[in-house]
């Protein structure tokens, strides 16, 4: 494994982890000589069992916890030897319980940084007005709305707005949406996805959910006990080809349905029309909408039918079954058990 490949090719490195490591004084290892490169543009999920070092990771980035060894780079720039106030007033920063001050209301609390940084208040308030539409959330009706009168969810919003108010080129995020319910948290995970494509941001994102992780990340980092990273890679391939046992064993023998999220429908996966009727397909998936396996696997069975119908911008490209959703997971799984 190559821990500084590139990854999504966005880009040239924001964050490079050299031999960052944290030892605490009563000798506990909580991050051992971690190599790790975040490409610009790139979101990348920490995951791994409780007190492997994720938030420990987190936070050595903002240098909330100083690092013991290594440097950390940011845009080509060691911030280990940076003031490091001014580095945690650029860098955005997003934790479950969200930290919102109670006493302020919703806009001055998206207000709070750009203040800081010398932004007048009237552009400032410009600003928070322009993120809360960008999270979804009508300024008109929340800007001046106290914390305590949204819902959960809404407040996870007003704290991704106010992290990416001072524009930040990295944005790190704790077990963001860990704290509102699960309905809530896929189309918080969904609009996220969606405004961090849009904005380019380099985010680093802490989970516990592997659903979570690889239905964000563009590459998943999967850390151990004793802060050890194990397997940096794609979604896809962490869920085809696990590194070693105990990444296997975290993943867990459901992997392979995690597996379908992952895999995107492509031409060889379809089956030929082979004379159906394009008019009598009861379904139809959109390749120009980039559906997974997941996708036609659920439309099979919502809709009860043999086969679906696969089109693009010229027309209809061929027809998936539940043998070629099948054989097309099998293609990419070297390994057979899981």
């Amino acid at each position: 494994m190559n821990a500084t490949e590139p990854g999504s090719g966005v880009g040239s490195p924001m964050i490079r982890l050299r031999g960052v490591g944290k030892t605490y004084d009563d000798g506990t290892v909580a991050v051992a000589d971690l190599d790790l490169v975040v490409e610009r543009g790139e979101m990348v999920c920490l995951v791994g069992p409780s007190g492997c070092g994720k938030s420990t990771t987190l936070r050595m980035i903002n240098r909330l916890i100083e690092p013991s060894t290594g440097t950390i780079e940011i845009d080509g720039v060691d911030v280990t030897h940076h003031d490091a106030v001014q580095l945690r007033r650029g860098i955005g920063y997003v934790i479950q319980a969200v930290g919102l001050f109670p006493h302020q209301r919703v806009a001055a609390n998206v207000m709070t940084v750009p203040v800081l940084q010398g932004t007048g208040r009237r552009a400032a308030r410009r600003r928070a007005e322009e993120l809360l539409d960008l999270v979804g959330l009508d300024p008109a009706i929340y800007a001046d709305r106290y914390p305590h009168q949204l819902s959960g969810g809404q407040r996870q919003r007003v704290g991704v707005a106010r992290a990416l108010a001072a524009d930040p080129p990295v944005l790190l995020m704790d077990e963001p949406f860990g704290a509102v319910d699960p309905e809530v948290r896929v189309r918080l995970q969904e609009e996220f996805s969606r405004l961090q494509r849009d904005l380019g941001t380099t985010v680093v994102l802490v989970t516990h959910d592997l659903d979570e992780a690889t239905r964000l990340g563009d590459r998943v980092a999967v850390l151990t006990e004793g802060g050890r990273l194990a397997q940096y890679a794609t979604p896809a391939a962490l869920l085809a080809e696990p590194a070693d046992d105990v990444v296997a064993g975290f993943l867990g023998r459901g992997r392979s349905l995690r597996r379908l999220g992952v895999t995107p429908v492509c031409r060889e996966h379809l089956e030929p029309l082979d004379g159906v009727r394009t008019g009598d397909l009861a379904a139809v998936l959109d390749l120009d909408a980039e559906p997974t396996l997941a996708d036609a696997l659920a439309l099979l069975m919502e809709d009860d039918v043999a086969l679906i119908g696969v089109r693009d911008a010229r027309g209809f490209a061929g027809v998936l079954t539940p043998a070629s959703v099948h054989r097309a997971l099998r293609a990419g799984a070297p390994d057979r058990g899981a």
